[in-house]
């Protein structure tokens, strides 16, 4: 599977559209994604208000089996989807969408127990309930952007390892009765 080229990486104030957006592309899918979708989840920077974000909604699909969303794939991309399989982590199915030449989803799928939804779910949580936390990430996140100002997968490289320390603390957190998704 080839991988998403990289796009400039702007990093705008909060919007509080976003999660609207969120609602609205998720509305917009569920017949594409037909009946193995559980549930849709908004993750990602854009879903933690106040923080500042790439305006990229990050999206999540939680599916009952990939097997029946690998059916869907002509569905998602005839909704304008470009599919990249699983790019980088083993069972999910990633997808992005661009608009008049500007990135606006990034759409992941895993299925039901996938140990990635609480991964994500808890850093979302930890950031909304940490707001000292979110600042830091925020500081991080620009520090990235103006190393990589015109290559996303450098910026995201080069955060890589302050996410996976966040995303330690936010597990951590989360299983010691910290965060409550569902």
């Amino acid at each position: 599977m080839s991988e998403p080229p990289p796009h400039p990486v702007v990093i705008a104030p909060y919007d509080p559209h976003w999660p609207r957006m969120a609602a609205r592309e998720s509305g917009r899918l569920a017949t594409a994604v037909g009946p193995t979708l559980l549930r849709w989840e908004h993750f990602g920077s854009t879903a933690v208000p106040g923080l500042a974000a790439k305006p990229v909604i990050d999206l999540m699909g939680i599916v009952a089996h990939l097997k029946d969303l690998d059916g869907r794939r002509p569905h998602i991309e005839a909704a304008g989807y470009q599919w990249y399989g699983e790019f980088g982590i083993p069972g999910r199915r990633f997808n992005t969408l661009t608009r008049r030449g500007r990135r606006v989803v990034h759409l992941h799928f895993y299925q039901r127990d996938s140990e990635q939804v609480g991964r994500h779910l808890s850093v979302r949580d930890y950031l909304r309930s940490h707001p000292s936390a979110a600042r830091d990430y925020e500081a991080e996140k620009r520090r990235a952007a103006a190393i990589h100002p015109d290559d996303s997968l450098a910026y995201n490289r080069e955060k890589d390892a302050w996410v996976q320390h966040l995303e330690r603390m936010a597990m951590t957190w989360a299983t010691t009765g910290g965060a409550a998704h569902g």
